[in-house]
């Protein structure tokens, strides 16, 4: 007989790309817990590193519908 787990799984895998991505991103904020101080720092200068590269033009945006178009095709079976 299946765990829990796994036919919650085996569910999930079964829903389209959309659904999926968003049941991923639900479960990750649902597991956060008290954050590592240090980690968040790290995060935050990576962010201000990250805006300052895109502001100064040493990188360019990706449109967020070609970022989700490419990743629903990765998903795509």
């Amino acid at each position: 007989m299946p765990t829990a787990l796994e036919q919650v799984t085996k569910e999930a895998m079964d829903l389209p790309p959309r659904q999926r991505l968003a049941l991923a991103e639900f479960l990750l904020e649902s597991a956060e817990t008290a954050a590592d101080p240090e980690a968040e720092a790290a995060w935050d200068s990576e962010i201000r590193d990250r805006i300052r590269a895109i502001d100064e033009g040493r990188v360019a945006g990706v449109a967020y519908e070609d970022v989700m178009r490419a990743a629903e095709q990765r998903l795509m079976p």
